[in-house]
């Protein structure tokens, strides 16, 4: 990932809103949600949620497909994990084994967690 893409996520999940959002359809998983549904459940107005919708949809924190009349949109799961991983790639000197008690102290569940470089996990 390069640092331009990883700044344009951050930028937009800065909004309290945004990141809401962006936690909801994490929620929803591959499912997704149309825009109406989605700013109902967060008791958002409509033309505000599209408004964040778009914004993230820029910064390819979700993807849309359109169903008729509608627009079903989804979290881009793989950015968010490249994210981290990106976050994370350098840890420890770029020795990820000597972090294995930092990753036992995380609430992530493992599948999640970065990989350690050829190394046994506790």
């Amino acid at each position: 990932m390069k640092k331009q893409t990883a700044t344009q996520i951050f930028e937009s999940l800065s909004s309290g809103i945004r990141l809401d959002i962006y936690r909801f359809l994490v929620k929803r998983g591959l499912e997704g949600m149309v825009a109406g549904e989605i700013a109902a459940a967060l008791d958002l107005p409509p033309n505000n949620i599209s408004f964040h919708l778009k914004g993230m949809t820029h910064a390819g924190l979700v993807s849309v497909e359109q169903e008729g009349r509608f627009q079903r949109y989804r979290a881009n799961l793989p950015l968010m994990l490249d994210l981290v991983a990106y976050l994370t790639e350098e840890c420890c000197a770029g020795q990820p084994e000597q972090c294995v008690d930092l990753r036992l102290a995380s609430c992530c569940p493992e599948a999640l967690l970065p990989p350690l470089a050829n190394t046994a996990q506790k």
